[in-house]
C-alpha cells in the first residue's frame, strides 16, 4: 500500500512535534501561493480565480501520492506560459471556450504523465539535458517578463509567445502608458526586492498585495484608469467533466507532451535539490509521474489548468521547517478560506501588482553563470544552449525545447561516433599501461606490440571509426608489428554489426601474422564475446583479465594461472 500511497510512509511515523512546523510552513506557503496563483493564471490568459482553483485539488492529490515531503505543487510560471503558447496557436473564440480548452489541457497533460508513470518511463526526462533546460528556461523567463509589461504599463496589447513581437507591440503602445499603473508596479518590484534582500522572512509578495489593494480602495484610483482584478467568483470550484474537443486534440498533444515533460522535469529537479539540502532521499521518479498525472487529471474535473512544482514555494516550504506533505494541506485550507470568504477583498487588487510579483518571481530563472561556464569549458554544449534559447525566444516555445533536445541528441550521437582512441604503453618500472600521449616521457614503446584502448561502446555508429583508427596505428608500427592488444575495459557493449567487424579485423590480422589479444573485458562484454563468433576467431587463450597478463603471455614470460583464467573467461553464457 505504501508503494501506491506514499503518504502512509510519513503518516504512520508522524511525530506530534512536527505539527507546529508543518502548520507554520503550510500557512507561509499559502500566503505566497494565493497571489502567485492569481498572477500565474494571468500568464496563462485565464481569469485570476483559476489560479486559486489550481491551488486546491491538485495540491490535495499530491499530498497523498507524492513522494517528496517538501515539494509545493500548484500553478507555476513556466507551465502557465506553455498553456498560453499552446492555446494561443489555436483559433479559439471567446473566453469561455479558452477556459474549457485550458482545463482539457490539464486532463491531457495528466493523462500523458499518468501513462508514462504506470509504464515506468521516468527515464525519458534524461533526454532533457541541462543546457536545453537552461536555454529554454531563460528564454521563457524573458518572454514571461515582457508579457507582463502590458499590465505594468497599463496598456492594451495582444498576447504573443514570441519575444520580438512582444517588444514590438509594447514599443508601439508605450506612449499610452498609465503612469499610475506604472508607479504601482514599479513600487511593487522595489518593495519585494528590498524586503528579500533586507529580511527574506518578511512576505514581501503579501505586503505589496495588501498595499496595492489599500491604495486603490483608499485613494479611489479605479476611475483614474488603474486596471484591477475586479470581481472574483466566491466559492469552491464545482465538479465538471472536461470538455473534450477531438478536433483540437491533434493540435494540442505536442504542447501537452511538452508540458508533461517540462512539468515533470521541474518537479524532479526541484525535489532532488531539496533532498540534497535535507539529506533525506524519498523521491521515486516513476511515482512522481503518477502523482503529477493523477493531480492534473483529477484537478481537471474541478476547473484547474496544468500544475507542477514551484521552486520558490518549495524552497520557502523547506526553509519554514516543513516536515511532511501535511504542510500542503494547511496551504489548501488557507486557499479554501479565501475562496469562501475573502474574494471580495481582491476586487481592488491592481494588475500591476500581480505583474510585479510575476516579474520578480521569474527573473531568478534567467541563468547567466551556467552559459558562461559552458563557454569556458564546453563550447559544444554552449551551442546547444544558445540554439535552444534563440529558437524558444524568437520561433516558439515548443519548437525551442524540441529542437534543443534534437540538437543535444545529435551531439551525443556525434560524440559516440568518434570517441577517444588511445595507444597505451607501459610506464617504466611498473605494471601500469597508460596513454602514451599523456605519459610520453615515462612510457616504454615497443615496435612489435600495439596496445590500444577504445573509450566507448562498440556499435554500428562508430565501428568504422574504430577500424580506421586501429589500422592507422597498425600502419604506423610498420612491418615489425607482431601483436595487437585491445584494452576492452571501457567497452561495455558490442552490437552485432561491430561484432562482425571485429571478426573480420581479427581474421585480417591473422592473415598478416599479427596476433590479436583482448584484455580487461567486463562481464557484459565477455558474455557477448562468448555468445558470438568472436570467441571462435579470437581464441579463448587470447582473452585476459589484465593487460599485463596479455603482454607477459606475448613475451612467453608466463602463462595465466587457473585463477587468472577463471577471471578472464567468466561469463553468463553456456558457450565456452
Amino acid at each position: 500500500m505504501q508503494r501506491f500511497f506514499p503518504f502512509l510512509q510519513w503518516f504512520s511515523d508522524y511525530n506530534k512535534s512536527w505539527l507546529a512546523k508543518d502548520l507554520m510552513a503550510g500557512l507561509t506557503v499559502g500566503i505566497i501561493l494565493i497571489p502567485q496563483g492569481m498572477a500565474y493564471a494571468m500568464i496563462a490568459g485565464l481569469p485570476p480565480v483559476y489560479g486559486l482553483y489550481a491551488s486546491l485539488v491538485p495540491v490535495l492529490v499530491y499530498v497523498f501520492l507524492g513522494t517528496s515531503r517538501q515539494l509545493s505543487v500548484g500553478p507555476v510560471a513556466m507551465d502557465s506560459l506553455l498553456v498560453a503558447a499552446g492555446l494561443g496557436a489555436l483559433s479559439i473564440t471567446g473566453l469561455e471556450n479558452y477556459i474549457a480548452m485550458a482545463i482539457f489541457m490539464a486532463f491531457l497533460v495528466g493523462a500523458i504523465q499518468l501513462i508514462l508513470g504506470l509504464l515506468r518511463m521516468g527515464f525519458l526526462v534524461n533526454f532533457l539535458s541541462k543546457p536545453v533546460i537552461s536555454g529554454f528556461t531563460s528564454a521563457a523567463a524573458l518572454i514571461i517578463i515582457f508579457s507582463q509589461l502590458k499590465h505594468l504599463l497599463g496598456i492594451s496589447v495582444g498576447n504573443s509567445s514570441h519575444f520580438h513581437e512582444l517588444v514590438g507591440r509594447v514599443l508601439e503602445k508605450a506612449m499610452e502608458t498609465n503612469l499610475l499603473d506604472f508607479t504601482i508596479g514599479c513600487l511593487g518590484i522595489v518593495i519585494i526586492l528590498s524586503l528579500k534582500k533586507w529580511n527574506p522572512k518578511i512576505p514581501g509578495i503579501l505586503l505589496v498585495v495588501i498595499l496595492g489593494i489599500l491604495a486603490v480602495f483608499a485613494l479611489q484610483l479605479e476611475p483614474y484608469g488603474v486596471h484591477i482584478v475586479g470581481r472574483i467568483p466566491r466559492g469552491l470550484p464545482s465538479f465538471q467533466i472536461p470538455r473534450i474537443d477531438l478536433n483540437n486534440l491533434m493540435d494540442l498533444w505536442p504542447i501537452a507532451l511538452t508540458l508533461a515533460l517540462v512539468g515533470y522535469t521541474e518537479t524532479i529537479s526541484i525535489g532532488k535539490s531539496l533532498e540534497g539540502k535535507s539529506g533525506k532521499e524519498t523521491m521515486d521518479a516513476n511515482q512522481e509521474l503518477v502523482a503529477l498525472g493523477s493531480s492534473n487529471v483529477v484537478a481537471s474535473f474541478f476547473q484547474s489548468y496544468p500544475i507542477a512544482a514551484s521552486f520558490s514555494r518549495s524552497a520557502i516550504n523547506q526553509e519554514s521547517g516543513a516536515k511532511t506533505n501535511l504542510a500542503s494541506m494547511f496551504s489548501v485550507v488557507l486557499v479554501v478560506i479565501v475562496l469562501l470568504f475573502l474574494t471580495p477583498i481582491f476586487y481592488y487588487l491592481p494588475n500591476a501588482v500581480l505583474a510585479s510579483i510575476i516579474m520578480v518571481s521569474v527573473f531568478g530563472l534567467i541563468d547567466v553563470s551556467y552559459p558562461k561556464e559552458l563557454w569556458t569549458y564546453r563550447r559544444d554544449e554552449f551551442m546547444v544552449l544558445t540554439i535552444t534559447f534563440l529558437i524558444t525566444l524568437f520561433i516558439g516555445i515548443p519548437q525551442g525545447i524540441l529542437i534543443g533536445v534534437l540538437f543535444s541528441l545529435v551531439l551525443m550521437v556525434y560524440k559516440s561516433s568518434k570517441p577517444h582512441f588511445a595507444v597505451l604503453g607501459r610506464i617504466k618500472e611498473s605494471d601500469y599501461y597508460r596513454n602514451i600521449d599523456r605519459f610520453s616521457n615515462e612510457i616504454e614503446v615497443r615496435d612489435e606490440l600495439l596496445i590500444v584502448r577504445f573509450d566507448a561502446q562498440l556499435y554500428f555508429g562508430n565501428k568504422d571509426y574504430f577500424k580506421k583508427q586501429l589500422f592507422k596505428h597498425i600502419k604506423a608500427k610498420g612491418p615489425g608489428l607482431q601483436a595487437v592488444i585491445l584494452n576492452a575495459e571501457p567497452i561495455n557493449y558490442i552490437d552485432s554489426t561491430a561484432t562482425q567487424m571485429l571478426v573480420r579485423i581479427i581474421e585480417e590480422l591473422h592473415q598478416k601474422n599479427i596476433q590479436f589479444y583482448m584484455a580487461r573485458a567486463t562481464g557484459p562484454t565477455r558474455d557477448i564475446i562468448f555468445s558470438s563468433a568472436l570467441i571462435d576467431v579470437l581464441g579463448k587463450e587470447f582473452l585476459f583479465a589484465r593487460t599485463t597478463e596479455a603482454v607477459d603471455y606475448f613475451d612467453h614470460i608466463k602463462t595465466p594461472t587457473e585463477l587468472e583464467e577463471r577471471v578472464a573467461y567468466q561469463n553468463l553464457t553456456k558457450r565456452n
